[in-house]
């Protein structure tokens, strides 16, 4: 059985499964891309807005939203354990987190991803997400690729 619970950036499960994000995104992309640039854009402690997945009691993956300015809400730290994959539970987890977005009153959301992980951008492009030229703190970093989708 699958559960979705809304909490913070402070829950230790969604700490947790970041570190399983990190620790993923330096074997795949470490050895090509200077990750610790991107630490100060990865802090946990403006997130007022996570869903971590459950299945059967444990821990499955996890996403946040963090306010970007005040008409944009960007997607954070989204991770699905290998284990749990092909399950549509990414797609899920996005997909709650855009209606909170929208719930909030945000009219578009932002996200950072890379070209090497193409599974999270066909998902994304599956959601609506479209590549946007890099934004803010991406903005001179190459290696990044950022999207966007209304929330009207």
């Amino acid at each position: 059985m699958l559960e979705y619970v809304r909490t913070d950036g402070k829950n230790k499960d969604f700490m947790e499964n970041c570190r399983h994000l990190d620790a993923d995104l330096e074997q795949r992309v470490g050895k090509e891309i200077q990750r610790s640039k991107y630490e100060k854009y990865n802090q946990l402690d403006k997130i007022n807005e996570a869903i971590v997945v459950y299945e059967n009691g444990v821990l499955a993956g996890a996403g946040s939203i963090r306010k970007y300015d005040e008409e944009s809400v960007e997607l954070k730290r989204i991770y699905v354990a290998p284990s749990f994959r092909k399950k549509g539970i990414g797609t899920k987890l996005v997909s709650l987190l855009i209606e909170w977005g929208k719930e909030l009153g945000y009219q578009r959301m932002l996200l950072e991803t890379g070209e090497k992980l193409e599974e999270s951008v066909a998902l994304y492009k599956r959601l609506g997400f479209e590549r946007i030229p890099n934004y803010g703190p991406y903005e001179n970093m190459p290696e990044s690729l950022c999207m966007a989708r209304n929330l009207q």
